[in-house]
């Protein structure tokens, strides 16, 4: 490839609503253009970087045994009113109409449209595993587009689905993704984890989520570094930092404490540590007749430990609180009898229902809200001065909290979600009735895994990993260029002209991805530029080198520079590729 005739539109300057490294970068090294809020034109540099992410995948994919086909953008709503995600789904969830006034919409994934396929298309138990994927457009309607393509509205992902007899047959199914995936990212040269995950509103059981580690991540990720142990802080579970409840020492006394709203401010007031404290969080559950009739609302008080948050992915699994949502302050100053910021479990006005962290349930001695401005209750402890509520893990994991495996201290570290793999059983396959033949001749609902990559989301994170205050550095295998030849002095030169299209052809005689600038652009500019684009080698040609024989080489991660004879150079320039 030569540079003249490729697309080449760096940018000194990043848009200003660029949040985030990624975003920034792809701007300015012509990567992609924005056509409307989360909506980019991937322009042909970010394209190539599209494509070679993209061969991975199906390579890998296809070694697994999956098929590819192609499902369409635009779904029919009949389908999602079969599975129940038409109601449930939620904004995000592009709706549209043709002329004749169907309901249409723009598929974010496709478990539905994949689940017709296979009840059409798979009748007996003989036509099973079989797993089908496609690489195909989405839409998510977003509040709020952000970070680039890294919260996109429009993006490109890989999702597969894989049908089986029963589900010892789907989980395996679902381990042979699970190892794909890992082949996927490790080829891509990234720096990722497998955790442990939710799995939110596809549905389903078991789940896992493959991070790309990165400071910049949304996620947060807690990890056993003695251990293989992983899992995002919403699942990740947090065991109780005292091993039993020690005998009461304290009376139970109604303390002023004016002013102190914040357990952090209590704590200070009482020179007691935060720790001793325990924040009061009120839940509320809207309850309905068995005619769906409103019946009242069902008020919770979740208590967690003063320094500690409470994970409401957690909250939601505790039975009877599956639909909860924050309380208002009306029904808070109702139930409680005071506002938010001094609320307790003595002496409620109207009966809550109480759900304790597991380690404040072993905590005694310590401070609570009173329902009484300006005052806390200070000695409290179960059994003595109140009933011990149901137990529950409710709250996130800490740096240095005991790791679940039992095999060391977890730490906490930021990874982007770059793809997820959930066994869904016969959540789809019940209620579209996609049914089978078994051996007896007897029809059963097909056992479902689906298994997702965000392609162009990928592209971002590598670059969230993968860059320097000069630009993006790309590793080898998804780089838009392996090697990129810049000859100074091109347009005047015929000794470096000349080297350099030697150079070029056996490079790509060799089988290198190589692009040869020919622009006839100055030094400073050129280098400037495919810094910003991240080839992993760049071939510098000079005259003064040439009159001794020699180029010089120079990779974009670590920076090393070396001179290589001009016969010598295409075999050292493959040698240099190898550990980028």
């Amino acid at each position: 490839m030569r540079a003249t005739r490729f697309h080449i539109a760096t940018l000194k300057e990043a848009p200003a609503d660029a949040e985030v490294v990624s975003h920034r970068l792809m701007t300015r090294a012509g990567m992609i253009r924005r056509l409307a809020g989360g909506i980019y034109s991937y322009m042909p540099m970010g394209l190539r970087v599209i494509r070679r992410i993209e061969a991975i995948i199906r390579e890998e994919m296809n070694r697994a045994g999956a098929i590819e086909l192609l499902m369409p953008v635009i779904q029919p709503a009949e389908l999602w009113m079969e599975s129940g995600r038409w109601d449930r789904y939620g904004p995000e969830l592009l709706r549209v109409r043709d002329r004749h006034e169907r309901d249409f919409i723009v598929q974010p994934t496709s478990e539905e449209v994949i689940t017709d396929i296979a009840r059409n298309e798979i009748r007996s138990y003989r036509q099973m595993p079989v797993n089908f994927y496609h690489i195909q457009t989405k839409f998510r309607d977003e509040r709020r587009p952000r970070f680039g393509v890294m919260r996109g509205r429009e993006f490109t992902m890989k999702d597969a689905y894989s049908f089986d007899r029963d589900p010892q047959a789907a989980l395996e199914s679902y381990q042979a993704m699970y190892d794909a995936y890992v082949r996927i990212f490790k080829r891509m040269g990234l720096e990722f984890r497998a955790v442990a995950a939710d799995t939110g509103p596809i549905g389903g059981s078991a789940s896992h989520e493959f991070q790309v580690i990165a400071d910049t991540g949304e996620d947060r990720i807690a990890f056993c570094p003695d251990s293989d142990y992983a899992a995002n802080v919403e699942l990740a579970e947090a065991l109780p930092l005292l091993a039993e409840r020690a005998e009461p020492g304290e009376p139970l006394v109604n303390t002023p404490t004016p002013g102190c709203a914040r357990c952090e401010d209590v704590a200070e007031l009482l020179g007691i540590p935060l720790a001793r404290t325990v924040k009061s969080v009120v839940l509320a559950v809207d309850r309905e007749d068995d005619m769906g009739a409103p019946k009242g609302v069902e008020v919770w008080l979740a208590m967690v430990r003063g320094d500690h948050e409470l994970n409401e992915v957690k909250a939601h699994k505790v039975p009877g609180l599956e639909e909860f949502r924050l309380a208002t302050e009306a029904e808070i100053v109702e139930h409680f009898g005071c506002p938010p910021g001094y609320l307790g479990p003595i002496g409620t006005r109207r009966p809550v229902r109480v759900v304790v962290d597991r380690t404040v349930a072993n905590m005694s001695d310590f401070v609570v809200g009173a329902n009484q401005v300006d005052h806390h209750f200070t000695g409290v402890n179960w059994l003595r001065d109140l009933p011990l509520g149901q137990v529950a893990d409710l709250r996130n994991v800490l740096a240095g909290d005991p790791s679940p495996d039992g095999k060391g201290r977890l730490e906490i570290c930021r990874g982007i979600e770059v793809g997820h793999v959930f066994y869904l059983g016969t959540k789809y396959s019940a209620a579209m009735d996609a049914t089978y033949l078994d051996e007896q001749g007897k029809p059963r609902a097909m056992e479902m895994g689906c298994y997702g990559i965000g392609v162009t989301r990928l592209v971002a994170a590598a670059i969230e990993q993968n860059h320097d205050p000069r630009g993006i550095i790309w590793p080898r295998p998804i780089a838009p260029f392996e090697v990129v030849i810049c000859p100074v002095g091109y347009d005047r030169s015929d000794a470096v002209r000349s080297a350099a299209e030697a150079l070029h052809e056996a490079l790509v005689a060799a089988g290198v991805d190589a692009i040869l600038d020919d622009r006839g652009e100055r030094p400073g500019v050129m280098f400037a530029d495919w810094e910003l684009v991240g080839v992993p080698v760049r071939v510098t040609i000079g005259e003064r080198g040439l009159k001794d024989g020699k180029l010089e080489l120079q990779t974009r991660r670590q920076g090393d520079v070396s001179l290589v004879s001009v016969a010598q150079a295409p075999e050292a320039v493959r040698r240099m590729l190898d550990p980028c």
